[in-house]
């Protein structure tokens, strides 16, 4: 059974890509598929995810300090008041993607959800995960899915309240980053939160 669960050098069965380098490795056994909430917290993934966009995550993991540096630690309120200014400082960042796109989509999505009430966009995405009993768990890779119907729905609605930058690839991305569903693989030893 290919793309199946593999020990990593201390014994411990994980998810073939979180063996690939240690941020992965890290990244996978503290962080990937544990619930995420807080809408800053969910606000700073949704960013990062779109930056992920045509990428590998390892890019973003890496300089995931240096955009969190950048965007005021993804305080929706502080980066809603960015101006001019703070877009040129940020296209000239080395320690971020420049891309100019997702970096105005990210501009842009603050100032929409600095108007949200609290809470409001942690509601939102949390209403989107699927029941965990109607979804089996994966025992290989090939068994994890890109998009659902979950992510699709989840992508209209944050589309249809105006934020940018979010398809369905990038909504379910998010859902398995902040633990709405678990896609560690059935023997990960990291499945469930272990």
């Amino acid at each position: 059974m290919t793309g199946g669960a593999l020990p990593g050098p201390d014994g411990r069965l994980r998810c073939p890509w979180g063996l690939s380098t240690e941020d992965y490795t890290a990244y996978h056994d503290e962080e990937w598929g544990r619930p995420v909430h807080g809408d800053d917290a969910l606000f700073e993934r949704l960013c990062l995810e779109a930056f992920q966009s045509g990428l590998s995550w390892i890019t973003i993991l890496r300089r995931r300090e240096g955009f969190r540096r950048a965007f005021a630690g993804f305080d929706i309120a502080a980066v809603a008041r960015f101006g001019e200014p703070d877009r040129e400082r940020l296209l000239a960042d080395e320690g971020i993607i420049r891309n100019r796109a997702k970096v105005d989509a990210t501009l842009a999505n603050a100032r929409l959800l600095a108007d949200w009430s609290p809470g409001e966009l942690d509601e939102l995405i949390w209403s989107y995960a699927p029941d965990p009993e109607t979804r089996p768990a994966p025992r290989t890779l090939a068994d994890v899915p890109a998009v659902t119907d979950e992510s699709k729905a989840l992508a209209k609605a944050l589309k249809k309240r105006g934020i940018r930058f979010v398809g369905p690839t990038t909504a379910y991305a998010l859902m398995q980053a902040c633990g709405l569903v678990d896609d560690h693989l059935t023997d990960c030893t990291a499945r469930g939160g272990g």
